[in-house]
């Protein structure tokens, strides 16, 4: 697998500090994660501004917007939560599926993925291993990968559209815990 690029290092960041919202925390388990091994990938500072529209500082002082639609009470002027929470992920997708090509050779000239996330009740989530109580969240995707690709090579980028760190982060245990400085 391609190592994660700086980019998709920032969705990853940009993803975990969304996933907040989600509540898959483990109050107080990130001091079990505390190593040598343990390596800063991103950082950001989210500050709110007006309504619910928040900037975002991340990188070398770059900024985005995140806001919620006008229906919802914001001003829909950037993507929301769960928006940008797709948009790491399949922002992530699609440069691990690039990068993989290119190392390989391979002629690939566009990746497209297409994602939607739905709320469901965890009781009737067929595919939950864990508690049945409460919602689930449910991602589904669609990846399309164009090139003159032989049917191997457009098997083995499915493939590699899962492994992506965003996907590897999202399906694993997510531990998020108060900064220390």
């Amino acid at each position: 697998m391609p190592p994660a690029t700086a980019s998709c290092q920032l969705l990853i960041a940009k993803a975990l500090s969304i996933s907040v919202k989600f509540g898959r925390v483990k109050p107080g388990a990130l001091k079990n994660f505390q190593s040598e091994e343990t390596e800063l990938m991103s950082e950001v500072v989210v500050t709110s501004l007006r309504k619910l529209q928040n900037e975002v500082l991340y990188g070398d002082n770059q900024t985005l917007l995140i806001d919620e639609p006008a229906g919802a009470g914001g001003d829909g002027t950037g993507p929301d939560p769960y928006t940008l929470l797709l948009s790491a992920l399949g922002g992530c997708i699609s440069m691990t599926v690039t990068l993989y090509a290119r190392r390989k050779g391979w002629p690939l000239e566009r990746v497209q993925v297409h994602l939607r996330i739905q709320r469901v009740h965890a009781k009737d989530c067929v595919e939950c291993e864990r508690s049945m109580e409460g919602f689930a969240h449910r991602i589904e995707r669609h990846v399309t990968v164009e090139g003159d690709l032989t049917d191997e090579q457009r098997a083995r980028l499915q493939e590699i559209a899962h492994k992506c760190p965003v996907h590897k982060m999202l399906t694993s245990e997510i531990v998020i815990s108060e900064m220390k400085d």
